[in-house]
Order: C-alpha cells, then sequence, then structure tokens
C-alpha cells in the first residue's frame, strides 16, 4: 500500500529534525567515479556519503540499500543513515532490507529516537510486520528501551521466526522475568541451537545456575539439536557457580565427544580449568590446561586464581613465574590473584612487592585485597593507614575488608567503627550487622549480640539464608534452611526425621552411614 503523501512528508520532517546538523542540498560533483555499492572496498571515513549517493549509475532502492549497506558493514553508520534520508528526499521507497539495516545501525549508535523514526516510518509503509524488519526492531527495544515496547514489536510480526522468539526471550531475561521467558520458550514451534543457548546462557547469567544446567540437560535428552561450542561454557559456568563436579565432568565428556579434544576452543578450555578449580580439583584443571594447544593470559589467570581460591598460595606464585618465561604479559586480574593466594598464606611482604610491582594495573579491587590482606593478618595499624592514604574514596567493601579482618582476631573496637562506616555508607547492609553480631559472639559479649540483632529486627532486615544444592541423577536440587518449596519436600522431612529419631535413640552417628 502507498504511503499518504501527508504521512510521508510528516514522517520525513520528523527524521530530517532528528539530524539537523545534515545539509541535503549539496550541487553535483562528477569525478568519473563510476561506484558499485556492492563491490568489497573499504570506505574513507571521511567520504562525503552525498557524493556517492549522486555518483551511482542508477539510483533506485537495490543500489542505494546497498550503499546503505556497506556503509553500515564498515561501522559507518551515520553515513548509512545519511543516505536514508536522500533516498526519503529522492521519493525512493525503503523495502525490509533497507530498515533492517538502518534498525541495527540505530542498535549500534545506541539512538533509540532514531530507531523509533524509523520504525514509525516503516509501519506506515506497512514493512514492520515483515519478520526481518520486525525482528530487527524487536532487537532495537530489548537492547535501548522495556520489555513492554519489545512485546508490542513482537506482537506485531507475521510468522515470527527462531530469531524473533530468541530475542523476545532474552529480553524477559533481561528484566529476570523468568517464568515469562521460558513460556516463550516452550511456545516456540521450532527449536534451534540458537534458542537454547539463549535460554541456557540466559540464565546462567542471570544466578539461575541450576536451571541453566537442567535446560543443557534437557536439551541432550530430547536428542534434537546438537549443542554447539557456544552452548558449553554457558553450562559450564553455571555447573561451576554452583559446585556440580560430577555434571560439570559430563559436560566436559560431552563437548570432548562432539567437538573433540583438540576443537574445544579457547573459551572453553578457560571454562574448564576455572571450573575445575572452583570445584576443587586443581588436579583436572591442571589437566586441562597442560592439554591445550595455544593458550592465552586468560588461562594463566585462571589457573593462578584457581590455586589461589584453595589456598595454595605458593602454586599460584609458581605458575605466575612460568608465565613469565613464556613471555606472556600479567594483567590487572593477574595480580589480583597473586594478590588473593598471598592473602590465603599470609604471605604479606610478598603482596606488597606484587602490589607495588606496575602501579598501571591498579585498581579499587587491588587495593581492598591488600587492606584484607594486612587485617586478616593482624596488622591493624598499616591496614589503617594504608585505607587512610587510598587515593580514592573507600566504599562499602573497603570496610568490609576490615571488618572481616576484626572479626577473625576478635578487633571489636575497630570492628564496631567499620560498622558504623558500612552503614553510613549503606543503612541496609545487612552482611555487616551479622559480621559484627559473630565477633562479639566470639568474643563472649551476648549483650551487645543482643543489641546488634535488636538494630536488625528495627529496621526490618533479615539475614538472607544460606543455600545448599546436591546434585542427583544429573540434576540439581537446592535447599534453604527450613525449606517448604522442594516438591519432595514432605518425603525429605520424613527420612531427616528418621535419621534424627535412630540417632537419638542410639546415640551413636554410625547408623546414619549404615542407613
Amino acid at each position: 500500500m502507498a504511503l499518504a503523501p501527508n504521512l510521508a512528508r510528516q514522517n520525513k520532517l520528523a527524521i530530517y529534525r532528528h539530524y539537523p546538523h545534515v545539509n541535503y542540498i549539496f550541487p553535483r560533483k562528477s569525478h568519473n567515479l563510476h561506484f558499485n555499492p556492492t563491490q568489497e572496498t573499504v570506505l574513507d571515513l571521511n567520504s562525503d556519503a552525498h557524493q556517492l549517493f549522486d555518483e551511482m549509475p542508477e539510483r533506485d532502492v537495490k543500489s542505494a540499500t546497498a550503499l546503505i549497506g556497506h556503509f553500515a558493514k564498515h561501522n559507518q553508520h551515520r553515513e548509512a543513515i545519511v543516505c536514508f534520508l536522500r533516498m526519503l528526499r529522492l521519493d525512493i521507497r525503503p523495502n525490509e532490507y533497507t530498515f533492517g539495516t538502518l534498525v541495527h545501525s540505530s542498535v549500534i549508535l545506541k539512538d533509540l529516537h532514531l530507531g523509533k523514526q524509523i520504525h514509525s516510518h516503516a509501519k506506515k509503509l506497512g514493512l514492520s510486520s515483515n519478520v526481518f524488519v520486525g525482528s530487527s526492531i524487536l532487537n532495537l527495544y530489548v537492547k535501548l528501551s522495556n520489555i513492554d515496547d519489545a512485546l508490542r514489536a513482537f506482537r506485531d510480526i507475521n510468522e515470527p521466526n527462531v530469531v524473533s522468539h530468541a530475542t523476545l526471550i532474552r529480553g524477559f531475561m533481561k528484566e529476570g522475568r523468568f517464568d515469562e521467558a521460558g513460556a516463550v520458550f516452550r511456545s516456540m514451534p521450532e527449536r534451534n541451537v540458537v534458542s537454547w543457548n539463549t535460554m541456557i546462557s540466559g540464565c546462567s547469567q542471570s544466578g539461575k545456575n541450576e536451571e541453566a544446567v537442567n535446560f543443557f540437560i534437557e536439551m541432550l535428552r530430547e536428542n534434537v539439536v546438537v549443542p554447539s561450542q557456544s552452548t558449553y561454557p554457558c553450562a559450564i559456568i553455571a555447573a561451576a557457580n554452583i559446585g556440580a563436579l560430577g555434571m560439570g565432568r559430563s559436560i566436559h565428556a560431552c563437548a570432548v565427544k562432539f567437538l573433540g579434544q583438540l576443537e574445544l576452543g579457547l573459551f572453553l578450555a578457560n571454562s574448564l580449568i576455572s571450573f575445575y578449580a572452583k570445584c576443587g580439583s586443581m588436579e583436572d584443571s591442571l589437566l586441562v590446561f597442560d592439554k591445550m594447544p595455544q593458550r592465552n593470559v586468560v588461562s594463566w589467570n585462571a589457573v593462578i586464581c584457581g590455586y589461589a581460591q584453595n589456598g595454595q598460595g605458593n602454586g599460584a606464585i609458581e605458575m605466575y613465574q612460568k608465565m613469565k618465561l613464556t613471555g606472556v604479559k600479567p594483567n590487572s586480574v593477574t595480580l589480583l590473584g597473586l594478590l588473593l593466594a598471598c592473602n590465603h598464606v599470609g604471605l604479606i611482604d610478598e603482596g606488597y612487592k606484587y602490589f607495588n610491582q606496575d602501579p598501571s594495573l591498579l585498581k579499587a579491587e587491588h587495593y581492598a585485597c591488600m587492606i584484607d590482606l594486612l587485617s586478616r593478618s593482624g596488622r591493624f595499624q598499616e591496614a589503617e593507614r594504608f585505607l587512610n592514604d587510598l587515593p580514592f574514596d573507600p566504599g562499602v567493601g573497603f570496610w568490609k575488608a576490615l571488618l572481616g579482618g576484626c572479626q577473625v582476631h576478635w578487633n571489636l573496637e575497630l570492628g564496631e567503627i567499620a560498622a558504623r562506616k558500612i552503614l553510613e555508607l549503606d543503612p541496609r547492609d545487612v552482611s555487616s550487622y551479622v559480621m559484627l553480631s559473630n565477633a562479639h559472639s566470639a568474643a563472649g559479649r551476648w549483650e551487645s549480640v543482643l543489641s546488634v540483632r535488636h538494630k536488625m529486627r528495627e529496621k526490618g532486615l533479615t539475614r538472607i539464608p544460606g543455600s545448599s544444592w546436591i546434585e542427583i541423577r544429573s540434576k540439581i536440587h537446592v535447599f534453604v534452611t527450613g525449606d517448604k518449596r522442594h516438591c519432595n519436600c514432605d518425603e525429605i522431612y520424613m527420612a531427616l526425621e528418621f535419621f534424627l529419631e535412630h540417632v537419638m535413640d542410639s546415640q551413636d552417628s554410625n547408623v546414619v552411614i549404615e542407613f
């Protein structure tokens, strides 16, 4: 359907007003340049988009869209917009490929207002319902706006495809609406590896680690879609976050089966190193590292941080020395791993040495790690001096590091100062109350413990319960204290009651093992 002239004029003016700095009337210049917009040449960033447009042998939608696409391909998105404005001025009717490219350019430019103007123009031409254009508009709203705008764009698409559904799922995931994301996923008429990866990565990145692992298992059980190289890292990271060593090993074996040992790739291999280290299996972590055909700084950092996390400070330092011999340049993550290693084994002098080694690598977390190292070693005067000499205002994390050391060494006076500082910066920080209460409890100051807990109740603060998980038949089950949400909670409490009764009767814990 043709666009009514008055609507077309209004829409053009709206887009022109969005780019008021552009001069739309250029004299024609002839340099005998026969520009082919489809040829693979890199355009000069200072190229005159108007001139190139004017010198095209044929100015129709096909050639204009090719020129727009060429600019966009070479990251010259503003020049692509200028070409689109010339199209409108010459009454060349854009097609679905024109709009798809332009919407993508507005996403790259992070210009929501421009994207909405292009969406409006496409809608008036009846092209916003096209799956190619509609999916681009949907992606625009997911990345730059909100899920409500995205949902309206999705509903406007005729016969949305896998890409449309996956983009909408990402939008719901971005706003933490996991039930709606799952409903969209289940309603898809066809699911490919992209849609599965969207669910797995979305859950993993949002902290829904059990769900991410379970989606990966479901994907394998359906046996319809083969996981890609992008599938495994997200599943491995999720398994690492919940300490599911058995499940992670199964994912590793699956990756070797489908991809081959030599085709794992750097990203997946680095994820596996971190996974095994987080699960306390440094032997497996080193085995993956040793088998890698090539390594980067992330590979070395994963092993160094793995040693640090497992309390093997000397191992981290030795690995760092080997890294230097290979010529790999350390970065800020390397330094953080070394400071954590020194922290775990109390190597204060070595910590100072690494901290002062390269000032260009220092970030706030390195300063916080030094305060933690000093305070946990009981060197509170140095920790206070270090805190006072910071080149910036210390945040909550710095005072928490000091409070943690005070809790270890029962330094209640300094601990109360640190707790007050934390509560000034974040009055609703629960962990500082808990740490201070634990410090008073360890020192036997029960009145102070009651006082801290009373203040928590007055402010309506509740302690976040810790959680545990167990892996049964390749499925992860998560529990919290007094949990009533598990589908088998009745059977679980019956078994627990059985154990407790027999332990109380026999006063012998071995009965639990025998059962």
